[in-house]
């Protein structure tokens, strides 16, 4: 079983959601006394809203840690950042890295190309050797398909 993620962009998102809780946390100690103009007061529930905006920002930003693909001999399992994927290695005709592409995709039968966000260009060797994996599997299963063809 292959299972991969992508390592560059969650240590971004990681780091952006703890900077982006710390600033709004630091924002949120500001917010006292009277508004510009005076004509209200900055409350308690401001200073815990405003944090709470934080954590939802930062909890957005984690979202793009959720691609991953998961591969075995039956068939592949892709989860972008929104939805998700399970496809028999029967409907899979290739699996395609093209130069100048953000991101791996599969390359099905039906001439569709399902994006696979967990093998990202920015992660290099990682993607690389990722896509290679995946390769492999598909033509395993090929090759199990045509010993099968060949017995009947």
């Amino acid at each position: 079983m292959i299972r991969l993620r992508p390592r560059r962009i969650r240590l971004v998102c990681w780091t952006s959601a703890v900077v982006v809780v710390v600033l709004f946390a630091a924002i949120a100690t500001t917010l006292t006394g009277p508004t510009g103009n005076g004509y209200g007061t900055f409350q308690r529930g401001d200073q815990f809203a405003m944090i709470g905006l934080g954590v939802l920002f930062a909890l957005g930003a984690l979202l793009f840690t959720r691609p991953r693909v998961e591969a075995d001999a039956r068939g592949v399992r892709v989860r972008n950042i929104i939805g998700s994927y399970e496809l028999p290695w029967e409907v899979v005709r290739g699996v395609r890295f093209d130069r100048g592409a953000p991101w791996a995709a599969l390359e099905l039968y039906d001439d569709d190309l399902l994006p696979m966000v967990a093998l990202q260009a920015a992660d290099k060797q990682l993607a690389v050797d990722g896509v290679r994996a995946l390769r492999r599997l598909h033509q395993e299963h090929l090759a199990t398909l045509a010993e099968r063809a060949s017995r009947r």
